[in-house]
């Protein structure tokens, strides 16, 4: 994920507002992690962060919003933002893996391993999500 000194842009709605997030891959790559390797991570003890990027709303019986998940160490000084393990056509780019339902977040914590799930539902929340030992199958 180095070389070319492409941009890494946020995708979707706020995509070339200036404010998203922006790093040049050729100086320094961010800190990232497919859902493979955060598995493994949390296996290890790290905690996965679920942040709310887009205040929740519902629609009937579904729950629409914007979240990211986060890997972070324990003592906090490691953070991995989760991104999409497909390939781009330019392999310099990566993608944040967002999820825009309530629903899609839960199976992806229970995929992860995760017994429950809490879901911050206002923009800028934060919940943290730790595997016990009862989690383990």
């Amino acid at each position: 994920m180095t070389g070319g000194g492409q941009p890494f842009q946020k995708e979707g709605a706020d995509a070339g507002k200036g404010e998203g997030m922006t790093f040049d891959l050729g100086k320094t790559a961010p800190n990232v992690v497919t859902e493979g390797r955060l598995r493994s991570l949390m296996a290890e003890g790290f905690n996965a962060e679920v942040i709310c990027t887009s205040s929740a709303t519902r629609k009937a019986a579904v729950w629409y919003g914007k979240w990211v998940i986060r890997g972070v160490s324990q003592d906090g000084s490691s953070e991995r933002l989760l991104v999409l393990s497909r390939a781009s056509a330019d392999k310099d780019e990566v993608q944040i893996r967002e999820f825009k339902t309530a629903n899609g977040l839960i199976s992806f914590l229970s995929d992860l391993g995760c017994s429950h799930a809490n879901i911050p539902l206002k923009e800028g929340g934060r919940s943290t999500h730790t595997l016990q030992p009862s989690d383990a199958e």
